[in-house]
């Protein structure tokens, strides 16, 4: 009984150490994401652009490890990445100015000296990584075009007055953009994320739909089930209580 009881509180104590790193891993991720979106905006980059990015990053770290590589410079080299794929290209320097302001707030561009073409090949080689990691697999279908048609369509269920008056297209965007701090926008289905992002904010602002022999989202995405946009809003609120934790 003792040895048991020895293995089990071993087995427990790993547990516990597991679920913090998780935690930790988490808000890393949350940040560098972050870093990616503020980073992606003071350098033009459209939307899909920066959510490709994002998903880049955490394509990549799905089979990586954090403590393995440093995960600001996969961030970088995503963003140069999605550029390419994307075909919004930008400038390896640019990108490495934009990230030095943004760790450096109050410094000049940095020189082109050893340390910044040495900071350039580790992008470069990084991208590399990056490729071969994923398998050459960097083309993403993203929910948005999805959110778009699933808005015109609820849009079509409400009586003007009723949509006007709430921000309900805004919201949903802002929701689907916020998922990209957090896993959740790899580990569900592009329609799904779009769905559920239009249902919280529905259910943010209390608007409700009129109900015929299905409900809306099952008219509008036949194979999503009430339990799965429960799952996943539930990610997409643990992500903005994950914010405030790493503010």
């Amino acid at each position: 009984m003792s040895r048991q009881a020895s293995a089990s509180g071993s087995v427990n104590e790993a547990r516990g150490r597991r679920s913090a790193q998780d935690v930790e891993d988490s808000k890393t991720h949350f940040r560098v994401c972050r870093f990616i979106i503020e980073a992606g905006v003071k350098l033009g980059m459209r939307s899909v652009p920066m959510a490709t990015a994002c998903v880049l990053y955490h394509r990549f770290f799905q089979s990586a490890s954090l403590q393995v590589y440093e995960p600001y410079l996969v961030a970088m080299s995503a963003i140069y990445l999605a550029g390419k794929v994307e075909e919004q290209h930008l400038r390896t320097r640019d990108i490495i100015n934009v990230c030095h302001r943004y760790f450096h707030p109050e410094s000049e561009p940095m020189e082109l000296d050893g340390k910044f073409w040495e900071l350039r090949d580790s992008i470069v080689q990084c991208e590399l990584l990056v490729l071969r990691q994923l398998n050459f697999q960097v083309s993403f279908e993203h929910p948005h075009k999805y959110v778009l048609h699933y808005l015109l369509s609820v849009r079509s269920l409400l009586n003007r007055h009723a949509w006007s008056r709430t921000p309900i297209a805004e919201t949903a965007l802002a929701v689907l953009k916020d998922s990209y701090h957090g896993s959740v926008c790899v580990r569900h289905k592009p329609q799904h994320l779009a769905l559920t992002s239009l249902y919280l904010a529905l259910q943010t602002y209390g608007v409700q739909l009129p109900r015929g022999e299905l409900e809306w989202w099952q008219v509008v995405c036949a194979d999503i089930t009430k339990a799965q946009i429960e799952t996943i809003m539930s990610e997409l609120l643990q992500l903005y209580d994950m914010e405030a934790k790493c503010t």
